[in-house]
């Protein structure tokens, strides 16, 4: 009988079912998919394990590590830097300074350490966004230089139950010089960012580290650093301490006494009055810098912590450029300064003598070219040594175009004019010494007479910096001896000082010309005479742009004012180099030079003074009882 609701099929259909399973072909085909699976899975586990266990066990077990480990820095103490005679420049100061521990800190904190901190929660998290690419177990300074009431809210808040993530540790500030005293030379610190990690001066440090930025910090910053120290511990999930493993003291930075001397730093600073500009001072027996300063200049004591944004902005958008130290970077002509150098080529290379004249009517043609001389009416007939003490261009006019730009070249680059002096400064600038070979190597043009006629003036594509010019004029005075100009005193590694056979009586020659420009009366810096001081030197003015530029686009355009000499006429101690920009007149500027070297002399007959003995008003006189 069939059943009307289809019972029969639905019995015919399990019937078949269970056939199916029964068939031994569907049983072995589950086996093999369950065991495809079964080993799939199990291959995945053995390479997860292999590369757990093997191939990767330092990354992970250092991971491992450091959830547990906690680590806080010991700040090294940055080295001092002190002047010649032993006395302080830059020092450092203790502080205390707030971390955060990245790898325990929970965002929601973020704004109740902000306030408690007086910081802005922007200022934060860039600073810690700035550290987003460094593992998270390393901590950030989020701050440094705490007040009273700042360490005692991190002090206060520092426990598993309020802020965990909040360290306090000793850190160091600067103690700068106020008012910008020696700002280019002293130099700053600051935080090495993440873009200068790819600059391969800053590649052996982490970001973060406070390094040297510019001038001797920066140069001497490897000697100055010190190595930071460690405490490490162990600590559980909430951050509690549980054991120490090991604590790693600080190795301070070493003190660095320098060649300057605070004194003359001081004078040449208030000789140069902040006008625009640079002073130099060497010793030209041993190429120590006993001055340096560079105008106008910036507040060191902004960078003593990190420098804020505002005060950033205001420093490198100052059209005056304070971060440029015009001592060794700025690049400018000489004007007549370049002139002694001009005379001991021409004597050298024999093609003048002393008593050689040439006559100056306030000016004369060369190659087409009308030149004047800056004394309209004109010398006469002049010889070297007026023609030193008056700045006649008429004469080194005639010498240059005797000389030649090539042989001027090379000796003038004898003196390293056109060179590096390799100071211990960073980023110093060579200037530049023209030729036949500069030209076509530079502006692929050939080199036309008429050229050499201006750089005879120390004008045209001529360029120096004052430490260059006075290391160049000091080493003729000296006899042509070079030292290289330094800093850092006791200096284990100069190299011997370069010397140049010239003749006694040519120098001889061309220091009795720098001589009667300030002594003899008839001069161009009578203004500069020292009384009981061969004070020698030369004056310079030097052009921005030609005359023919000023009268076709008017206006005015003040000349660069220079000055170098140095004291006495012979051994020489000191040699200065004052640039006055826009100073017009080079008059000016050995006014500036000549209190330096003053300020010299007047510390040597202090400290050479036989000290005062004290009469007690009650003391017996010899022989009396």
């Amino acid at each position: 009988m069939i059943n009307p609701f289809g019972f029969k099929n639905r019995e015919i259909e399990f019937k078949d079912k269970a056939l199916l399973r029964d068939d031994p072909k569907f049983a072995t085909n589950k086996i093999v998919i369950f065991q495809g699976v079964t080993i799939t899975v199990f291959l995945f586990l053995i390479a997860g394990f292999w590369r757990l266990q093997v191939l990767e066990v330092a990354t992970y077990r250092e991971a491992a590590d450091k959830n547990i480990i906690k680590s806080i820095p010991i700040r090294a103490p940055r080295g001092k830097i002190l002047d010649r005679d032993g006395r302080v420049i830059v020092d450092s100061h203790t502080s205390f300074s707030a971390i955060l521990s990245r790898s325990a800190y929970n965002e929601a904190h973020l704004p109740a350490i902000a306030e408690g901190l007086h910081m802005e929660m922007e200022e934060l998290e860039a600073r810690l966004s700035r550290f987003r690419k460094q593992p998270s177990y390393k901590t950030v300074e989020i701050k440094e230089g705490l007040t009273p009431g700042e360490v005692q809210f991190v002090e206060s808040h520092n426990d598993p139950d309020t802020f965990p993530e909040l360290e306090l540790i000793q850190s160091y500030r600067r103690m700068y010089p106020q008012h910008g005293l020696g700002a280019h030379v002293i130099g700053y610190t600051g935080e090495v960012s993440e873009a200068e990690l790819a600059n391969s001066d800053f590649a052996q440090f982490n970001q973060g580290d406070v390094v040297g930025k510019a001038g001797i910090e920066r140069y001497y910053n490897d000697m100055m650093m010190g190595q930071d120290g460690v405490r490490s511990f162990v600590v559980n999930n909430r951050g509690q301490i549980q054991k120490t493993l090991s604590h790693t003291q600080a190795v301070p930075g070493k003190t660095i006494q320098l060649t300057l001397d605070l004194d003359l730093q001081i004078a040449a600073e208030f000789a140069l009055g902040g006008r625009r500009g640079s002073v130099v001072a060497l010793d030209p027996r041993t190429g120590e810098v006993l001055a340096m300063v560079s105008s106008p200049t910036y507040d060191l004591t902004k960078f003593a912590g990190r420098i804020n944004k505002t005060d950033w902005n205001e420093i490198i958008n100052n059209p005056d450029n304070p971060l440029l130290n015009r001592a060794i970077q700025a690049q400018l002509s000489p004007g007549s300064t370049f002139k002694p150098i001009v005379a001991m080529a021409a004597l050298e290379a024999g093609v003048i003598d002393e008593n050689t004249t040439f006559h100056c009517a306030g000016g004369q043609s060369f190659y087409g070219t009308y030149r004047h001389c800056h004394n309209k009416t004109g010398h006469g007939n002049v010889s070297l040594r007026y023609a030193l003490a008056q700045s006649c261009d008429v004469y080194f006019y005639n010498v240059g175009d005797r000389l030649g730009i090539d042989r001027l070249a090379e000796y003038a680059a004898m003196t390293g004019v056109g060179q590096k002096t390799e100071i211990d400064l960073p980023s110093e600038k060579a200037g530049i010494m023209p030729s036949t070979a500069w030209k076509a190597r530079s502006v692929r043009t050939k080199w036309f007479a008429g050229e050499t006629i201006s750089v005879a003036i120390g004008q045209g594509a001529l360029t120096v910096t004052p430490l260059q010019l006075a290391s160049s004029v000091g080493g003729i005075a000296m006899g042509a001896i070079w030292h290289r100009p330094h800093l850092l005193k006791d200096q284990p590694d100069l190299p011997a000082a370069r010397k140049a056979s010239w003749s006694p009586g040519h120098i001889l020659s061309v220091v009795g010309g720098m001589y009667s420009v300030v002594n003899d009366g008839y001069g161009t810096a009578n203004a500069a005479r020292l009384p009981g001081i061969e004070f020698c030197g030369k004056t310079g003015t030097a052009q921005l742009v030609s005359n023919a530029y000023v009268e076709k686009h008017g206006g005015k355009v003040k000349d660069n004012a220079w000055f170098v000499g140095f004291a006495p006429r012979q051994n020489p101690e000191i040699v200065v180099a004052a640039l006055f920009e826009a100073g017009e007149h080079g008059k000016d500027a050995s006014v500036i030079a000549r209190n330096v070297v003053k300020a010299y002399f007047d510390k040597k007959a202090r400290t050479r003074r036989p000290p005062q003995v004290a009469v007690l008003p009650f003391a017996a006189r010899p022989g009396e009882n």
